[in-house]
C-alpha cells in the first residue's frame, strides 16, 4: 500500500494554477476542493491537472457551505449533492469527499439522507466518501457508530479533529468506536485537534506532541483496516485551514503560522509515519 497526499483548496487565496504549482512542488499527487460551478471552468481545470499529472478528490457540502442551512430539507441536501455532483464529474475525480446531512436532524431523517445518497453515487458510477464533520450528521462519533452500523456499505472520510473538540477530548476514550468504523475508512483528512479546538496552532510544537501522536496513533489503526482490505494505496489530506481554525493575536489578527507551511510539515510528518509504519506491519513484512 502507497501514501497519496493531497494539497487542500481550502485556504488558498490564489489561482488554480498557483495550487497546481505548489502541490507538484511539495510533491503532492493532487488537490482536493470543490469544482466550480461552471462546467466549461471545471474542463478546463481538469485538463491542467492531466496536464501536471495530478489526481482530483472533489468536495461536495449538501445545502450550504461547511455549515448546513438549518431550514434545508432532506430534498435540498440531495437536490445540492445532485448538482454539484455534475459540475465534479466532469474533473474525473478518483472519489467525492461529501460533508452532508446536519447535526440537529433525528438520526432516521440522516439514514434516509445516507441511503439516498449512495444510491446517486452508484447511478453515477462515483464513490462518496462522507466526512466526519461538525454540523453535519457526522459531527460525533456515538452518532456515527449507530449510523454507520445500519449502512454497511458507506465510506466514511475521516477527520477526527473535530470530535475532539465536540467531545471536549482526544478520542483515545473511544479506541472501540474507532475500531469499529476503521472498516469504512476511505479517506483522511490529517489536520490535528485538541480537547479545545479543531486546530492546534502548530502540530511540531512540543506542547501539542501527545495531540499529534494520538491522531498519528488512529490513522494508522485506518491504515491497517484499509491494508486487510486490500486498498493498493491510502489518500490523506494535510487539512489545516483558515476561518478561525488558524489561531491568530488578538488585535492584531497576526496568524500565528503559514498554513501552506504547516500543510506541508504534515504532509512531510506523515510521510516518515506512513514509512514506519510499513516497515513495521508484519503481513508487508511477509510479502517483502
Amino acid at each position: 500500500m502507497e501514501l497519496s497526499l493531497f494539497k487542500t483548496l481550502w485556504g488558498h487565496n490564489s489561482d488554480f494554477e498557483s495550487a497546481i504549482a505548489k502541490a507538484s512542488r511539495a510533491e503532492f499527487q493532487g488537490i482536493e476542493g470543490p469544482a466550480p460551478e461552471d462546467l466549461r471552468e471545471a474542463r478546463l481545470r481538469q485538463e491542467k491537472l492531466d496536464d501536471a499529472g495530478l489526481s482530483y478528490i472533489a468536495e461536495i457540502t449538501t445545502a450550504g457551505s461547511y455549515v448546513p442551512d438549518r431550514q434545508a430539507s432532506l430534498d435540498d441536501h440531495l437536490e445540492s449533492l445532485e448538482r454539484k455532483l455534475e459540475h465534479s464529474l466532469q474533473m474525473s475525480p478518483l472519489f467525492i469527499t461529501c460533508l452532508g446531512g446536519c447535526d440537529a436532524w433525528p438520526e432516521d431523517l440522516s439514514l434516509e439522507f445516507f441511503t439516498r445518497a449512495m444510491e446517486i453515487a452508484t447511478s453515477n458510477d462515483m464513490t462518496i466518501s462522507f466526512e466526519t464533520h461538525r454540523g453535519r450528521s457526522f459531527f460525533n462519533p456515538w452518532v456515527t457508530q449507530r449510523l454507520v452500523s445500519q449502512l454497511p456499505d458507506i465510506k466514511l472520510t475521516l477527520d477526527f479533529s473535530h470530535w475532539c473538540v465536540v467531545c471536549e477530548r482526544l478520542m483515545d476514550t473511544e479506541r472501540d468506536v474507532l475500531e469499529g468504523l476503521a472498516p469504512h475508512a476511505h479517506h483522511i483528512h490529517a489536520r490535528v485537534g485538541y480537547d479545545q479546538g479543531p486546530q492546534v496552532p502548530h502540530p511540531e510544537a512540543p506542547e501539542y506532541e501527545a495531540a499529534l501522536r494520538a491522531h498519528q496513533d488512529w490513522w494508522a489503526l485506518l491504515w491497517n483496516s484499509q491494508l486487510e482490505r486490500g486498498y493498493p494505496y491510502t489518500t490523506m489530506t494535510p487539512e489545516f485551514g483558515p476561518d478561525g481554525y488558524l489561531h491568530e493575536a488578538p488585535f492584531t489578527c497576526e496568524p500565528a503560522a503559514d498554513l501552506w507551511k504547516i500543510n506541508q510539515w504534515m504532509a512531510h510528518e506523515e510521510r516518515r509515519h506512513f514509512s514506519r509504519f510499513t516497515q513495521g506491519h508484519p503481513a508487508l513484512q511477509s510479502v517483502s
